[in-house]
C-alpha cells in the first residue's frame, strides 16, 4: 500500500518542477540599451557651432611720418601695421618705436606717426600715439571749436591729451575767447609742430 503512495508523490513533485520551469521561461528579463541618451547628447553637441567673427570694412586716417598719408579702406581684422604699410610705410624720420603695431583697427581711427625728436604729449607717450576714433562736435563739421570744446572734444585732436586740453580751457577762461586758431600757440605746451598737426581740425566761432 505504501509503494503506490510513494510513486504518486514522486510523480506530483516532477510535475510541479516542470510547471515552474515553464513559468520561468515564459517571462524573460529584458534590459533597455544605455547608449540611447548618449547618442542624443552627441547629436545635439555636433549641431552646435561656434559663430565666426564678423569682419567689417572700415576707414582709417593715417598721418605724420608715413610716405603716403591719407584715408584708407581696411577691415576690422587688420592691425596698425597693415594701415602703415597701406600708407607706403615709414619715412626715414619716423619715430616708430612708440607705435603699437599689433593694435586692431577701428572705424574712423586716426593714426599719427611722430617724427624723431618730435614732442609727444604725455598722455600718448607710453606707446599710445594712436588716437581714438575722432568725434564730430556738431552735425555739419568735423572741426573742434576752441571756444566751446570741453576736455573730451579737445582730446580727439592729434597730439592733444588731457593735460593740454585742460591748459587750453584754462587759457580760454583767463584770456577770453580765441580770436584766431593761431592763438592756440600761446597756450603753454603747444608749439609750432603741435599746431601744424591739428590746425586742419580746429576752428574758432
Amino acid at each position: 500500500m505504501l509503494f503506490p503512495g510513494i510513486v504518486c508523490l514522486i510523480l506530483l513533485y516532477v510535475f510541479l518542477q516542470q510547471d515552474s520551469s515553464k513559468e520561468a521561461e515564459t517571462y524573460p528579463i529584458t534590459t533597455i540599451p544605455q547608449t540611447q541618451d548618449e547618442e542624443i547628447v552627441d547629436s545635439v553637441t555636433s549641431d552646435v557651432q561656434t559663430p565666426e567673427p564678423i569682419v567689417e570694412t572700415i576707414m582709417v586716417d593715417v598721418k605724420g611720418a608715413v610716405k603716403s598719408p591719407g584715408v584708407y579702406v581696411l577691415t576690422t581684422d587688420e592691425r596698425i601695421i597693415d594701415a602703415i604699410e597701406m600708407a607706403g610705410g615709414y619715412t626715414e624720420e619716423a619715430q616708430s618705436t612708440a607705435v603699437n603695431h599689433a593694435q586692431k583697427l577701428q572705424d574712423e581711427m586716426l593714426i599719427y606717426i611722430p617724427k624723431i625728436g618730435e614732442e609727444i604729449d604725455q598722455d600718448h607717450a607710453n606707446g599710445q600715439v594712436i588716437s581714438s576714433p575722432a568725434k564730430s562736435t556738431d552735425a555739419t563739421s568735423v572741426k573742434v571749436n576752441l571756444n566751446s570744446a570741453d576736455v573730451t572734444e579737445l582730446t580727439t585732436l592729434p597730439g592733444i591729451g588731457a593735460s593740454k586740453a585742460q591748459a587750453i580751457i584754462a587759457f580760454r577762461e583767463e584770456n577770453g575767447s580765441f580770436k584766431t586758431i593761431e592763438d592756440l600757440k600761446n597756450v603753454s605746451g603747444i608749439g609750432e609742430k603741435t599746431f601744424e598737426k591739428l590746425k586742419e581740425y580746429i576752428v574758432v566761432r
